[in-house]
């Protein structure tokens, strides 16, 4: 599309792509363009990138310069343009299939190194002609189908009666079209490597047209489905078929059928690339095999939520969680014959990653160019659904699965608007775990430690928390706490950001609750290290002054046997160099701090040489005070009176 920067920016996108038409050339799916400089996405000459299914969603021709000769070649014979379709739609259907079956004898042959030039040609020529026919199809339906008016006098001429019939025949061919191909995941298994010969042009086995054929089949049967409604906008009704309620096939109830049976195909073949995902490596494992399985999602997307505004059908998102909620159903329990046979090993696991891998596909605009800024359409009441799931299940839930759901949910809260419902959920999970150290026994933390070292190293860990891109390998490197203390800081920011004060207050209602006496009184060591990660947190992306002062409330609780605790001490140290960092007064927290400073002073003066024990608790309490005041009058801007009550 060589003339689009010099069309002026205020054309509409219709006008754009009349003006745009030299460009314009029978799309096709395909994976074997060249992308070692991870620009292109898509193939140029897939749906996306060709601008066909911007046409299709604005009902434009779908190929202006192609068919507009008075004959056209189909299947190696001449046809008239004009009326092929009306006068021999079953024969051209019918010589369909049996190029299909053409392709499918080739995949027979032993597909070596001295044939694959002969089979790539054949079987590539035998796709190209197949894939024309689809699309002359589509275009005899916007410029030469006449819509029958009721009112109209009963058609005289035979050819007007053939054309008459011509949306229910069209109906018939495709709905038996469908049932001849069969389902995609039922395809034998495809080798998507390439042969490459002495001229570093890729060749294909004839397994790979084939794959693609079906892909080109499945998409273009919706488009021309579509294109039915759109032109006739009245319900078409098939003569020969009936669905499985014992109804009559219309082009409304077939548009359905086959956009489950093809969700249901996408998410069978994503079960089998899932069940070799290792936990760590989910959101590096894409459940795409290629290109062509991603194309196809991105225009399911786009053309499902076109629909849904419409109220032509329902929206992408229901039609994926409708079919994701089978998964967890007993096989005897289930509705219906198309929904995924493969019983996945871990239903929870496998919603989880598919959700977010097809959430990232909304960044595709119809182009199929990413646009960060797009606005993405949100799942978060499915996403609550498997929160919960795995809040129900929590005894037998691993730590390994946890961090791997909520690295995933980390992914979403980049992608959708903030939701403080998953923040609540999450709460209740961990609000009742806080003493576990969330840990796997085989994977040791690589950057944070169990027990933290320094009040240095703790506010390093929020402020890790608070960034905004989060590191790749954080299943390995992050507890599923401090997985969660992303999330929550994350949903806190971009939702005050939103919405002002508003969704901290409910917030920090729902968090404060949680600690009483009795809760404060159960924290053991771990425990409290959570406890004071969560606060510092909170102090961070909201309200300082008043989370710190919420803490020294909650300090008050303890046992004094728990007092002694070091890493009370260092929380409090980390509270100070916060305030330090924000340049605010820190008269309150210095004069509760020095007193116990004072008081255990005292005790380690007075205690004796052979209470070693006591003696090296007390040292350990002495040091984190002075080392924390020392780092507190080196960060300080400017030293004011509160100041001294540290000394």
């Amino acid at each position: 599309m060589d003339n689009c920067s010099a069309t002026p920016m205020f054309l509409t996108d219709s006008l754009e792509l009349e003006l745009g038409t030299e460009w314009c050339k029978p799309p096709c799916f395909s994976c074997a363009f060249d992308n070692r400089g991870g620009g292109n996405h898509f193939s140029g000459e897939s749906y996306l990138s060709s601008g066909a299914l911007k046409r299709l969603i604005l009902n434009l021709d779908p190929l202006p310069t192609n068919f507009e000769e008075d004959t056209v070649e189909i299947f190696g014979v001449q046809w008239v343009t004009e009326t092929a379709l009306v006068n021999s739609s079953r024969v051209l259907f019918h010589l369909f299939r049996q190029q299909l079956y053409n392709l499918e004898t080739l995949l027979q042959a032993n597909c070596d190194f001295g044939k694959i030039s002969t089979l790539h040609c054949k079987a590539d020529n035998i796709r190209q002609q197949c894939v024309t026919f689809l699309h002359y199809v589509k275009v005899f339906i916007f410029r030469y189908l006449k819509v029958q008016n009721a009112d109209s006098p009963v058609p005289v001429h035979p050819y007007e009666t053939l054309e008459a019939q011509l949306p229910s025949v069209l109906l018939d061919e495709l709905h038996g079209l469908l049932l001849y191909i069969g389902h995609l995941s039922e395809l034998p298994s495809v080798n998507l490597g390439a042969f490459v010969n002495q001229n570093q042009i890729k060749l294909f086995p004839p397994s790979w047209h084939l794959l693609h054929l079906h892909l080109d089949i499945h998409w273009m049967v919706l488009e021309i489905l579509h294109m039915l409604g759109e032109k006739l906008k009245q319900v078409v009704y098939g003569h020969q078929f009936m669905n499985l309620a014992g109804d009559n096939l219309t082009n409304i109830s077939l548009f359905e059928d086959h956009c489950e049976n093809l969700l249901c195909d996408l998410i069978s073949l994503s079960l089998n690339r899932y069940d070799k995902v290792r936990p760590s490596e989910a959101l590096a494992s894409h459940h795409c095999p290629c290109s062509c399985i991603k194309e196809l999602w991105v225009l399911l997307i786009h053309l499902l939520e076109h629909r849904s505004k419409w109220s032509l059908s329902e929206s992408f998102w229901n039609w994926l969680n409708k079919l994701l909620k089978t998964l967890f159903e007993k096989s005897s329990d289930r509705r219906r014959p198309s929904v995924p046979v493969i019983q996945p090993r871990d239903p929870l696991g496998f919603s989880w990653w598919i959700i977010t891998h097809v959430a990232s596909f909304y960044q595709f605009d119809r182009h199929g160019t990413p646009d960060e800024m797009r606005q993405m359409e949100s799942n978060w009441n499915f996403v609550e659904e498997l929160l919960k799931k795995f809040i129900n299940v929590q005894d037998s839930i691993l730590e390994e699965q946890l961090r791997m759901h909520l690295h995933c949910c980390l992914t979403l809260c980049d992608f959708w608007e903030p939701n403080i419902a998953i923040v609540t959920i999450l709460w209740e999970y961990f609000s009742k775990n806080l003493n576990s150290p969330f840990s796997i026994s085989w994977l040791p933390l690589k950057g944070l430690t169990y027990i933290i070292k320094s009040p240095l190293s703790m506010l390093e860990m929020v402020k890790t928390c608070c960034c905004d891109k989060q590191d790749n390998d954080l299943y390995k490197s992050s507890s599923s706490f401090t997985i969660f203390l992303c999330i929550l800081a994350k949903v806190v920011k971009k939702a005050m950001k939103n919405n002002g004060p508003h969704p901290w207050k409910q917030i920090k209602g729902r968090i404060y609750s949680k600690f009483h006496q009795k809760r404060m009184e159960e924290l053991t060591e771990v425990g409290l290290q959570n406890f004071f990660s969560l606060f510092l947190l909170l102090a961070a992306v909201a309200e300082v002054e008043d989370v710190a002062s919420h803490v020294l409330d909650l300090l008050n609780f303890l046992k004094p046997s728990s007092v002694t605790s070091s890493i009370i001490w260092k929380g409090q140290v980390a509270f100070l160099l916060m305030y330090t960092q924000k340049n605010l007064d820190i008269g309150v927290l210095a004069e509760k701090f020095s007193g116990a400073f004072r008081e255990k002073a005292k005790e380690f003066l007075v205690s004796k040489n052979d209470e070693m024990g006591q003696r090296k608790t007390l040292w350990i309490l002495l040091s984190i005070y002075i080392d924390g005041v020392q780092e507190v009058f080196e960060t300080s801007h400017c030293l004011y009176p509160s100041h001294e009550k540290l000394l």
